[in-house]
């Protein structure tokens, strides 16, 4: 298993371990090395690199869990597309994040459910972008599950969110 560690000691990874994937995808996460976290992504040996998240990640600190955020505002008021919903919840991740002081290179786990698994794979360069646009280049492990439906009737995503704020 070949991991990358991200860790405040040396300020920079040990780039022998760093996955490919890494080293193209994503940027070492600042806030992780200002705090002297200590995450790891996970690549078992002889997988392919994943795209746009991780295999798994190991991390310590301080734990938030942000419950399922639908793609809705402030005023309950949803859009229309996917990938308009999507940055929405991505955003209201991102405002529970930062309650406790946390922030987006922080997660650690997205759990991604969807009304319309095609609508997904139709529009997946579109999410790609708005994740982008609110998260950056961080890919923490991720899974994503096609639902019958969710509690709110024009909800086409929820995304759970889980996140670690170094000690």
């Amino acid at each position: 298993m070949q991991a990358a560690s991200y860790n405040g000691g040396g300020g920079l990874p040990n780039t022998g371990h760093v996955p490919a994937n890494l080293l193209r995808n994503a940027e070492i996460p600042q806030a992780l090395l200002k705090y002297g976290a200590m995450i790891e992504f996970l690549q078992p040996s002889g997988w392919p690199s994943p795209s746009g998240y991780s295999n798994g990640v190991a991390a310590r600190g301080k734990t938030i869990y942000a419950a399922g955020q639908v793609g809705w505002d402030s005023g309950k008021r949803f859009p229309s597309s996917l990938p308009e919903q999507v940055e929405q919840a991505l955003r209201n991740i991102v405002a529970v994040l930062a309650e406790a002081g946390a922030k987006p290179e922080h997660l650690v786990r997205l759990t991604w459910f969807v009304a319309d698994r095609q609508d997904y794979i139709d529009r997946q360069r579109e999410v790609g972008a708005a994740y982008r646009r609110v998260i950056g280049r961080h890919y923490p492990a991720m899974s994503l599950v096609q639902v019958a439906g969710l509690l709110e009737p024009q909800a086409l995503v929820e995304i759970e969110a889980t996140a670690m704020i170094p000690d």
